[in-house]
């Protein structure tokens, strides 16, 4: 079989960006997950823009509990690759580093965790070790969405309570927090004419005074220990604002404004009453509300006796927040989880993207060890 190093590899060289269709790469995993010996449930689906997406689930061993990791197939685009030698999906090591889309978020921990179900392939269990590979994780988690509402493997695990690892590039550290998210889309309409006239409806002048109420909005959201929690750096919401009206020249009257809005929920926050906000002020200004994409915050009690045993396994002391979030936000039902992976998310989506070459070795290894401790 191959090594973590190679797994990735091959996996990067598929140009599996989340526009496109991950079914390719995702047949690939399925080959490794039966040659591990893996049983094996596809939940395949057609996204909104008709592209065929699929995710793919495996087991080995039989029982509860057990252990169980997610990742994702799908990586950003890298339209502003940066070097002319070669390219996204062309796989390089230089400088002791691996570089290509997807080597740190995340194919690097996929291969890591697969090269690790290889230590116990045709050893008897004591409990189920599982894997999950879903696609859309970039776009909106529509991939976990998916195994969620239709695996019945993701249903076992749920029912046994198998332990999680959200495998993510957390440079290998124990993460028990991360932020959800909530993005809303406000549009103005009017409508377009020539500017020396008097026929248009400038659509931003009815978006004004919206953009007042959000302004103030953010202020509170930043001034108001309420709607802040410590444990995260930074510790508020983060509310971020777009507008643009798509209007072409200057002496068109814009026909529409469209505001963007994102702000992220944080665990032990009732984030409900800043939606029905966000929601009245566009109402009440005559425009119209779209929630695009809810996501919930990821929680567990870094005293909890799981995270205490992931930090023994990593030779971590403290487990730590992070401010981005995973697919862990439709996990919630598996109450032991924690976010942990190799690389580093300063790294993720960059336009020179490599994972080093060290952390295959480490991530294989860490994840051996809780694959050894809970089902060997």
């Amino acid at each position: 079989m191959p090594s973590a190093l190679e797994y990735t590899q091959s996996m990067v060289a598929f140009d599996s960006v989340s526009s496109k269709s991950n079914v390719e790469v995702t047949n690939q995993i399925e080959d490794w997950l039966k040659q591990l010996g893996c049983e094996v449930e596809r939940v395949d689906y057609i996204d909104a823009n008709g592209v065929s997406k699929s995710n793919i689930l495996g087991k080995i061993g039989s029982g509860e509990g057990g252990l169980a990791y997610f990742g994702h197939s799908d990586v950003v685009p890298a339209t502003t690759w940066v070097f002319d030698e070669h390219g996204p999906f062309e796989p390089t090591i230089k400088d002791g580093k691996l570089f290509g889309r997807g080597t740190t978020d995340m194919k690097g921990s996929v291969a890591c965790f697969l090269a690790a179900m290889e230590s116990v392939k045709n050893k008897q269990l004591t409990a189920p070790v599982y894997f999950c590979c879903t696609a859309d994780e970039e776009v909106g988690m529509r991939g976990a969405e998916q195994v969620v509402k239709n695996s019945s493997m993701y249903r076992e695990m749920v029912a046994g309570q198998a332990r999680a690892i959200i495998g993510e590039p957390t440079m290998l550290d124990v993460v028990h927090g991360h932020k959800g998210g909530c993005s809303i889309v406000v549009t103005s309409k009017g409508r377009a004419a020539h500017s020396s006239t008097k026929e248009g409806i400038n659509a931003n002048w009815k978006m004004i005074p919206f953009l007042a109420e959000m302004r103030a909005l953010n202020d509170e959201l930043e001034s108001d220990s309420k709607w802040q929690n410590e444990e995260f750096t930074p510790p508020t919401m983060t509310m971020n604002i777009g507008i643009n009206d798509h209007t072409g020249a200057i002496n068109i009257t814009p026909p529409q404004s469209i505001c963007t809005i994102y702000y992220r929920r944080m665990p032990g926050i009732d984030a409900e009453p800043i939606f029905e906000r966000i929601q009245n002020a566009a109402e009440s200004n005559g425009l119209e509300f779209e929630a695009r994409f809810r996501a919930n915050p990821f929680y567990i009690d870094p005293k909890a006796e799981y995270v205490q045993e992931c930090l023994e396994l990593a030779e971590n002391k403290t487990p730590r927040t992070v401010s981005y979030g995973t697919d862990g936000a439709w996990y919630y039902e598996l109450e032991r989880a924690v976010v942990m992976g190799p690389g580093n998310i300063a790294q993720a989506h960059t336009h020179d993207e490599f994972l080093d070459l060290k952390e295959f070795d480490r991530g294989t290894d860490i994840y051996t060890r809780m694959i050894h401790r809970w089902c060997l």
